[in-house]
């Protein structure tokens, strides 16, 4: 079992959310930030999860939109489809060539399609409460804190779990070190499907938002499942 994730002190999202619902002047993430979350010394295995998933227009946060949203509710034990969500945004941005190429959505596929800020509501209040689990944090925290800098003038914070952070410690813990390099082994391949692949988890049809935050959900559990147990506090998990 691996004891422990990270290193470095532990934010203590609790206080840190009082403390942006004071500052918060938009009434939607004034609720947002209301919501109580666990608190750090919680069990892993207590926790209320909220895999997300984005497709965007490009990679730049700064330049590029957001123009799918995936996202489906778990625990360690279940995942609950029933409650899952996906919606179309329509981008402030023209689509780049090359993102069309990989997730397939067009121009007409969004033309009819809501601005983020029409579902921003029902979308932080798919998150409250609960515990953002990614796959590669940078997308999904810049993307969204972006996207309401420019739409309401104010960003967003939220803890995550990020699996391919989980996955590089383990593949670090299990093949870094001179000994391994020396015997030719090398951390292996962090991509969502290959992580998938060494916990016999099926392949998906990938660059579409919910089934990559449902492969996401899975993913931890199986992470979890292996290399640390049930009862380690949250704390040891959320940046």
């Amino acid at each position: 079992m691996i004891k422990k994730l990270f290193q470095k002190p532990a934010i203590q999202w609790p206080t840190k959310f009082h403390h942006k619902q004071e500052r918060a002047r938009d009434d939607r993430l004034i609720a947002f930030y209301g919501h109580i979350l666990p608190s750090p010394d919680t069990p892993i295995s207590d926790i209320e999860f909220v895999a997300l998933d984005f497709e965007t227009t490009g990679l730049n946060p700064q330049k590029d939109g957001i123009i799918t949203i995936g996202l489906v509710p778990f625990n360690l034990n279940r995942i609950f489809l029933r409650q899952s969500k996906h919606w179309k945004v329509r981008p402030q941005e023209k689509l780049d060539e090359d993102s069309v190429i990989i997730h397939g959505i067009t121009h007409s596929d969004l033309i009819d399609a809501p601005d983020l800020s029409d579902i921003l509501g029902d979308f932080l209040h798919c998150l409250s409460g609960k515990v953002v689990v990614v796959h590669y944090r940078r997308i999904e925290r810049e993307f969204l804190d972006q996207a309401l800098r420019t739409r309401i003038g104010e960003g967003i914070e939220f803890p995550v779990l990020d699996t391919l952070e989980i996955e590089a410690n383990i593949q670090q813990k299990l093949f870094g070190g001179l000994w391994n390099k020396l015997k030719g082994k090398k951390p292996e391949s962090l991509r969502l499907a290959q992580s998938r692949r060494r916990y016999g988890l099926p392949d998906y049809t990938p660059h579409h938002a919910l089934t990559d935050a449902i492969a996401t959900a899975e993913l931890l559990q199986a992470q979890i499942a292996h290399h640390y147990h049930p009862d380690q506090p949250i704390s040891d998990f959320w940046l």
